[in-house]
């Protein structure tokens, strides 16, 4: 929020005269080119809302009056990114810039795409179309900012307000809906409330949006400096509409000294405490899903909630699959969410045996995991648990700098060391190399080659049982 108040204070004073914002040097070629041969052209969109913020944009946007057609015969390299929008991207050595003619959407028959787009030579009426007044908003190096709908007045503010009739904007594309939230989050700006209200009437039209643009907006959102701004989602009732399950967890109460939040307050206030990173994220918003399902009261009136961490790795593998994510990620997040309730003591031999269970490579993430949730409990115990997880990471530092072995990966024997000692391939090998690591996890000095094969001497020996 500090960052964003210090951009907005920034913005407010470079106000008073015209504005210049840096183009590209590709960007502003491209606006020279078009212009030369008797077009209009600016700089479009979200690329002038972060510049005028002063933060860098992601990449830049040219609207122009230039017919799709007209703008492939003044540049030697494009591509036909969206022809039937009016979209053709120019190629700068490499770089690609959008360039979409000045157009007016038709009707929206699918709550997505508009059933025709017509062409214009009103800046004006391009602009109209946007979905909310902060990306509403052109520029030119020498005619500065245009803003016909007060995009300057809401940035300087901290709103989020469509352009026009909010029910319009949203009925047109329902996604608009999660993307003023997303917005929201991104930039710590509040939602107007004629906008708001529009977004619980309108949530419903959600479940016409496919998985994929929802996952996008959700990610982007929860990546952003604000994730808990997810609670504006769950009160307009749009999480209800593609994460039923985060409602549930909004209405579970914790009675328990450990908790003083709802299950999803919680889930909410935990994704602050987990740096901006897509699969810790993800992790903090489905570790406790399961919590609804398994809980139990006692005849105290206590609450329990044994069992949670399957129930909820089970549960975030079937969402994560709704919402279309990509295999890695399922595999990270659900391997995080199934560990996320382990608490090894604070002892190189448990954490050895922590990081095998949970693996090196998720191991920092665990790590960061367990501090949010610690984080986002009551304050009963609170220091014990985070001296416990102090002493863990400490651990764990140790293990890296030593390199101590914590996985076959790393064992100082392979399958065909044992091979060469008499064992055939087969179960037994993979048994007696599970043998062997626990030794090594016990006491790291065992690795090396040689002791490692007189133990599995004495093992075959001496076979237990």
């Amino acid at each position: 929020m500090q960052e964003c108040l210090l951009c907005r204070k920034k913005m407010a004073e470079r106000t008073g005269d015209r504005m210049r914002l840096t183009i590209p040097q590709k960007a502003e070629e491209i606006l020279r080119v078009l212009e030369m041969h008797g077009f209009e052209a600016y700089a479009v969109g979200g690329c002038v809302r972060d510049s005028v913020l002063g933060r860098i944009p992601d990449d830049w946007d040219i609207t122009t009056s230039a017919r799709p057609e007209q703008v492939k015969a003044l540049f030697k390299r494009t591509v036909d990114t969206g022809l039937q929008h009016g979209t053709v991207t120019v190629l700068m050595e490499k770089e690609g810039f959008e360039v979409t003619t000045y157009r007016v959407d038709g009707e929206y028959e699918d709550g997505r795409h508009p059933k025709e787009v017509v062409f214009t030579a009103s800046l004006e009426e391009d602009l109209k179309r946007r979905d909310f007044t902060i990306n509403a908003m052109a520029y030119h190096p020498r005619k500065g900012v245009v803003d016909l709908f007060g995009g300057m007045d809401d940035l300087k503010n901290g709103i989020v307000r469509c352009v026009g009739n909010p029910l319009e904007r949203f009925t047109e594309d329902a996604l608009r809906i999660m993307r003023a939230v997303r917005f929201s989050a991104q930039l710590g700006f509040q939602i107007e409330e004629k906008t708001k209200d529009a977004i619980r009437i309108l949530a419903p039209n959600l479940k016409n949006v496919s998985a994929e643009r929802i996952q996008t907006e959700l990610i982007k959102l929860l990546v952003s400096p604000h994730p808990d701004y997810l609670r504006i989602a769950y009160e307009t009732g749009i999480t209800r509409e593609f994460l039923p399950e985060l409602d549930a967890c909004m209405k579970t109460e914790q009675n328990t000294p450990h908790h003083c939040y709802t299950v999803g307050e919680h889930i909410i206030r935990s994704l602050v405490d987990v740096p901006g990173d897509k699969v810790l994220r993800l992790t903090m918003l489905l570790h406790d899903m399961g919590k609804p399902v398994v809980k139990r009261t006692d005849e105290t009136g206590r609450d329990h909630f044994k069992m949670h961490g399957p129930a909820s790795e089970k549960m975030a593998n079937a969402i994560l699959r709704r919402l279309k994510l990509d295999n890695d990620t399922i595999s990270r997040v659900c391997r995080l969410i199934k560990w996320h309730d382990y608490r090894p003591l604070p002892e190189m031999k448990a954490v050895r045996k922590a990081v095998n269970k949970i693996g090196a490579d998720l191991f920092p993430f665990y790590l960061e995991v367990q501090k949010a949730d610690i984080l986002a409990q009551s304050t009963y115990k609170r220091e014990e648990k985070l001296e416990r997880l102090k002493g863990v990471s400490l651990c764990w530092e140790k293990i890296q700098e030593e390199h101590q072995c914590v996985s076959l990966k790393t064992l100082a024997v392979t399958g065909r060391d044992l091979i060469a000692a008499g064992i055939a391939p087969g179960k037994e090998l993979g048994t007696l190399l599970e043998q062997l690591l626990e030794l090594v996890l016990e006491d790291p000095e065992l690795n090396k080659k040689e002791i490692l094969l007189k133990k599995l001497t004495e093992i075959m020996e001496h076979p237990a049982g």
